[in-house]
């Protein structure tokens, strides 16, 4: 069997991620520790209690997604799981790329951290609030949601930002043009289209400001090969170059995430079996409807672990 370990984005957070892994694993605790000392701030506190509403901001929720992943994977890895022997790739959605680098030791923690941090700060900075949206077109195709992105714009911006399942594309941009699209969509037949519940137009061109922070910020920061390929959002295909990964995590804040293509890429290059690490079950939920041949489980508690460990 084939593996692939698959890393959650925004939108899997929740009041009390973590708080088992911390109570049973010495190192889960030890990852939070580590994570809140690079932030100078008490983020596991955060994850375990709340309040949501500041667990759920862009420049909280990133880091604590990547928190929550990576210490599922030390704690596969103090189980026995060694990462470059049991996967043949790592993939993560959106923020996940993130958390995919660091499980493949391309970025240490700290760094991942701070740069999450910084990444959710200036996507939030980049557009005022109620100035952008987001929406998801479900049951349309990428083909007919890029036609009606593009008969909404009337000038402004309004794109494909998602590619996630077969009939589940989401749109990002200004937000009348993207209300636009929910009009259009209802009207073409689609079964729904409705608003998402975030703060800002993501993986848009309006996300442009964060793109250029993001390059100032990477450019001072190490970026190793990785010990697992990783298929990476913008591309769908694998890359190990750290350079050309640099590139790449520049070009996502404003790219589309390509997710379908890119476990359909992981399928050809015989992917069997796909491993959400982290909160939720999101990413598990998506390999399923994407290609029913690949096994998908999703592992983030101590039960989780156990099962995994067993199995």
């Amino acid at each position: 069997m084939t593996r692939a370990f698959v890393f959650p984005g925004q939108g899997s957070q929740a009041v009390g991620m973590g708080r088992e892994l911390a109570g049973a694993f010495e190192i889960a605790r030890d990852t939070f520790q580590e994570v809140d000392e690079a932030l100078g701030q008490k983020l596991s506190a955060l994850m375990f209690e709340g309040p949501e509403d500041q667990l759920t901001l862009t420049e909280n929720a990133q880091p604590a997604l990547m928190a929550v992943s990576v210490a599922v994977l030390r704690v596969l890895e103090a189980g026995g799981v060694d990462l470059a022997r049991s996967a043949a790739f790592v993939a993560g959605h959106s923020l996940g790329e993130y958390s995919a680098l660091c499980a493949a030791g391309t970025l240490s923690l700290a760094d991942t951290a701070r740069l999450l941090k910084l990444r959710g700060r200036s996507m939030q900075k980049a557009v005022p609030v109620g100035v952008g949206a987001m929406a998801a077109i479900l049951g349309a195709d990428l083909e007919a949601a890029q036609e009606i992105a593009a008969a909404a714009a009337e000038g402004e911006v309004c794109t494909t930002a998602n590619d996630n399942a077969p009939g589940q594309v989401v749109v990002s941009g200004h937000k009348g043009a993207v209300e636009r699209a929910i009009r259009l969509a209802a009207e073409r037949g689609f079964k729904r289209a409705v608003l998402l519940p975030v703060s800002a137009p993501f993986h848009c061109p309006l996300m442009q400001p964060a793109a250029d922070a993001m390059a100032e910020a990477l450019a001072g920061v190490t970026l190793k090969a990785p010990r697992v390929p990783l298929v990476a959002n913008v591309t769908a295909a694998a890359v190990t170059d750290p350079e050309a990964i640099r590139g790449l995590l520049v070009q996502q804040v404003t790219g589309m995430v390509r997710w379908r293509e890119s476990v359909a890429y992981m399928k050809q290059q015989g992917v069997t079996e796909a491993v959400e690490l982290g909160a939720g079950k999101v990413l598990a939920g998506l390999v399923k409807r994407i290609d029913k041949e690949i096994a998908a489980t999703s592992v983030g508690t101590p039960a989780d672990v156990e099962t995994f460990l067993n199995a």
